[in-house]
C-alpha cells in the first residue's frame, strides 16, 4: 500500500438535496477528518453548520474558507476542549445565539494515545475517556435539553469499530468508544420517555432520536504515521479490501440526520467494510 490518499474521491462541492432544509447541525471535530466530511454532507442536504474543533485555528479558517464558497456562509466555527463540560455548555451557547436552534448533534471528536494495557499510564487512559466519552456525554447533555423543549432532534454519535471488537494496544480508545453505545441507548430511551410524559410525542411527529455511527479504519490524517506495513495487515483483515473513505461515513450520518429516520433510535450502524459482522 502507498502513501494514504486523505482527499474525497467524490467531494461535495455544493447542495444536492434538501432533506436537511433549515435544519442546524452542531458537529464536534468538524472541521478536518470525518468530521469536515460530515459537515459538507449534511450542508449538501441544507442544513447550516456549527463546526466545533479544539485548538487549530488555522486548520479551523481554511475550513470556514472553503465551505463558505461552496455553501454560501452556512457555516460558524467554535473553539472548545470537549472534555471540559463548561466549554461544551458555551460552545451549546454559541451555536444557538449564532443559529437559533440546535437540531442536530454530532459527537464526532477523538482522540487515540496508544499503548500496551500494562504500560499505560492513568493519565494516557484518563485523557482518551475524557474527550471520547465524557466529552460525548457533556457535549449531549445541554443539547438534549434544547431538542426536549422543542420536541425534536437527532443526535448522532460517532464511535468505532473498535469499541465493538478490542484492538491490541487501543484499551483506553476501546473502552471509550465502547462507552459511547451505552451512552446511545440509554439516551435513545431517556429521549423518548420524556418526550412521551411531556406530551410532546405523536405517531408523525419528527421525535428525537440518538443513534451511534462505527466506522473501521477510515483514510483520515489520524492514519498517516501509522507504518506502510502496518497499513498493509489492517487492509488485509478489511474483507472490502481497502479503507473506508470520510464520506461514507457522512452519508450515515446525514441520513439518520434526516426526518425520514424518525423511527429509527438506539441503534449501532456499522460503516467498516465487513470488518465486523
Amino acid at each position: 500500500m502507498n502513501a494514504i490518499n486523505t482527499t474525497s474521491l467524490e467531494p461535495t462541492t455544493g447542495p444536492v438535496g434538501k432533506k436537511l432544509a433549515g435544519r442546524v447541525a452542531l458537529v464536534t471535530g468538524g472541521t478536518r477528518g470525518i468530521g469536515a466530511a460530515i459537515c459538507r454532507s449534511l450542508a449538501s442536504q441544507g442544513a447550516s453548520i456549527a463546526a466545533g474543533y479544539s485548538g487549530n485555528r488555522d486548520r479551523a479558517e481554511q475550513f470556514l474558507k472553503e465551505f463558505d464558497r461552496d455553501f454560501e456562509g452556512r457555516a460558524t466555527i467554535h473553539q472548545g476542549n470537549v472534555s471540559h463540560p463548561e466549554d461544551c455548555h458555551r460552545v451549546v451557547r454559541e451555536a444557538l445565539a449564532e443559529h437559533g436552534r440546535i437540531d442536530i448533534l454530532v459527537n464526532n471528536a477523538g482522540i487515540t494515545m496508544d499503548k500496551m494495557a500494562m504500560k499505560m499510564s492513568v493519565e494516557e487512559w484518563n485523557t482518551v475517556l475524557a474527550v471520547n466519552l465524557s466529552g460525548s456525554f457533556y457535549m449531549a447533555q445541554p443539547a438534549l435539553e434544547h431538542m426536549v423543549e422543542r420536541g425534536t432532534g437527532r443526535i448522532i454519535f460517532v464511535s468505532s469499530v473498535i469499541g465493538e471488537t478490542g484492538n491490541i494496544g487501543q484499551a483506553n480508545y476501546a473502552a471509550s468508544k465502547a462507552g459511547m453505545l451505552g451512552l446511545t441507548k440509554t439516551l435513545a430511551k431517556e429521549a423518548a420517555f420524556i418526550l412521551a410524559r411531556a406530551g410532546k410525542r405523536a405517531d408523525d411527529s419528527v421525535g428525537i432520536t440518538v443513534n451511534t455511527v462505527t466506522p473501521g479504519f477510515v483514510a483520515t490524517e489520524m492514519l498517516e504515521n501509522v507504518p506502510e506495513k502496518v497499513l498493509d495487515k489492517i487492509t488485509a483483515q478489511i474483507p472490502v479490501g481497502r479503507l473506508c473513505r470520510p464520506e461514507e461515513i457522512a452519508r450515515v450520518v446525514h441520513f439518520l440526520a434526516a426526518d425520514a429516520s424518525a423511527y429509527i433510535t438506539g441503534q449501532v450502524w456499522g460503516v467498516n467494510g465487513g470488518m465486523d459482522m
